[in-house]
């Protein structure tokens, strides 16, 4: 294990203290531009709740959490959640009061399309969707739009879920209705949130919807259809939408930090192994110069599928031509970043698994604090490193932090929020400010307390407090809102929390 100095050669390879000095030299160090882009995000099954009224279609968490309720740590689902879809009015209050410029939500594909197909347009989820961002609009804040965060029509599981590469077709169609019906409006797409998240889902993560146990095939497959589902929406914007209205598209992709705990060249290369089998396999073909997937993935992939007896690779590999159809489509990387773990060359997981292809174990800096759920630690220097890291990886740009945030078990007086929240976004602005990096927002996650899969109410990450025992779900700011309200306010890290 090794602090964060120790590793000086992965720091020459990413380019950490190499890179030109910022135009905002002349911005004090802990003061963001004015025109940064704070924010605070939640996403629909988390929130929304109302899973069955006014024409909404069965989503796969509905389908399993139905019929599989021991899977969540209480036993609970998200069927009113924090009751959003009655209490927009409320969510949009408590995000102007927090002095954001922009509020994450993602938009319920079954709300729209109940059967996930065009066949049934639902009018009343439109409806929905149109008051909230009207709404948001109305308080002086920009809605950031999710097209999908997690929850799939079970009707599209139905035919095989993401492993079916006949998705493709519907998600563009989707997407279609989004841009006629909102993007008058919204300007800032993100097509997928954690597309690393949502093929977990095909590897028997138990926790996870739909819940296949494919692990090592379907999850690749699911990360083929993930890609060009993603191409396709932005090649739509692009060449049919843009013009008019003026809007950008990214997608949003979870990255931990891996850290390598030597300074021996394995495990400097297992930690960037790591990088890319969980970041890199869904970025390098969106954002790289080439395209296509990272290389040592193909060849890890390809080399323990031979050895195994494939007739093929269980990676599904792109064609030249699907390549380039992939290579360029987003305007900004969206980021999503939580903690980071000692990385060591070393095998993982079941054979066939993406861990196993890896061959990467991962520890604890078990020196900083954790948190209630136990896997995650206040690790700040991480953050800095993840966005140099996607800025030496993905040059020309911008980064957008899409989430990022800090679970506990409800506590009013959430020190431990304060703490991460301040000191990460210091660390952000240092790799701005003295890095170079150029990130053009933040969403701070959660706006409120809401439903964390499996583990359903018992983790909470909410700026406000909600009670889940009340009807009403009464919404009440912790002692992290004021903090974070100065900072989104402001745009400046106060000195006492800038190191």
């Amino acid at each position: 294990m090794t602090s964060p100095g120790h590793t000086l050669s992965l720091l020459v390879i990413l380019g950490v203290g190499t890179l030109a000095a910022p135009e905002s030299s002349s911005r004090a160090l802990n003061q963001l531009p004015a025109d940064f882009i704070f924010g605070a995000g939640t996403a629909s099954y988390q929130v929304e709740g109302a899973w069955n009224e006014d024409g909404k279609g069965e989503n796969i968490y509905d389908h399993w959490l139905h019929n599989n309720p021991n899977l969540t740590v209480d036993g609970s689902n998200g069927d009113v959640a924090c009751d959003s879809y009655h209490k927009y009015e409320t969510d949009i209050q408590l995000a102007k009061n927090l002095s954001v410029s922009a509020y994450r939500f993602s938009i319920s594909w079954s709300r729209i399309l109940p059967t996930g197909d065009t066949n049934v347009v639902n009018q009343k989820g439109i409806d929905y969707y149109n008051n909230l961002i009207n709404g948001l609009l109305e308080n002086d804040i920009e809605p950031l739009v999710t097209m999908f965060h997690f929850d799939l029509p079970q009707k599209l599981q139905d035919i095989g879920g993401w492993p079916n590469p006949r998705l493709v077709d519907y998600f563009v169609e989707y997407a279609r209705i989004l841009y006629d019906n909102f993007g008058d409006r919204v300007k800032w797409w993100q097509t997928i949130n954690e597309p690393s998240s949502v093929i977990m889902g095909y590897s028997g993560s138990p926790a996870l919807a739909p819940g296949i146990d494919s692990s090592g095939v379907g999850d690749y497959m699911a990360v083929y259809t993930l890609l060009k589902a993603h191409a396709a929406a932005y090649r739509l914007y692009d060449e049919q939408y843009r013009a008019t209205q003026q809007g950008k598209v990214g997608i949003a992709l979870n990255i931990m930090w891996y850290e390598p705990a030597t300074n021996s060249t394995a495990d400097i290369a297992a930690a960037d192994r790591k990088l890319q089998f969980y970041a890199g396999i869904f970025g390098h073909p969106i954002f790289s110069a080439e395209g296509d997937y990272p290389e040592v993935v193909k060849q890890r992939v390809a080399n323990n599928s031979r050895a195994d007896g494939y007739a093929r690779s269980r990676l599904v590999e792109f064609t030249p031509d699907e390549v380039e159809y992939i290579r360029g489509t987003a305007d900004f990387v969206g980021v999503n970043h939580y903690t980071s773990f000692p990385a060591s060359d070393g095998q993982s997981g079941s054979n066939p698994s993406m861990d196993y292809d890896a061959g990467v174990t991962l520890g604890a800096f078990t020196d900083y604090p954790v948190s209630a759920a136990l896997w995650f630690r206040n690790i700040p220097w991480g953050f800095r490193k993840t966005l140099n890291w996607v800025n030496q990886q993905y040059p020309g740009y911008p980064i957008f932090v899409l989430e990022n945030g800090w679970p506990d078990s409800g506590e009013m007086e959430d020190q431990g929020r304060i703490d991460y929240y301040t000191a990460y976004l210091s660390e952000m602005v240092k790799a701005m400010n003295e890095d170079g990096v150029d990130v053009i927002g933040y969403v701070a996650w959660s706006l409120m307390d809401n439903f964390e899969w499996g583990t359903g109410f018992t983790i909470r990450y909410g700026i406000h407090h909600v009670d889940f025992d009340d009807p009403d779900r009464k919404r009440t700011p912790k002692a992290s809102f004021a903090v974070l309200e100065e900072i989104f306010r402001t745009k400046t890290i106060p000195e006492q929390y800038f190191r």
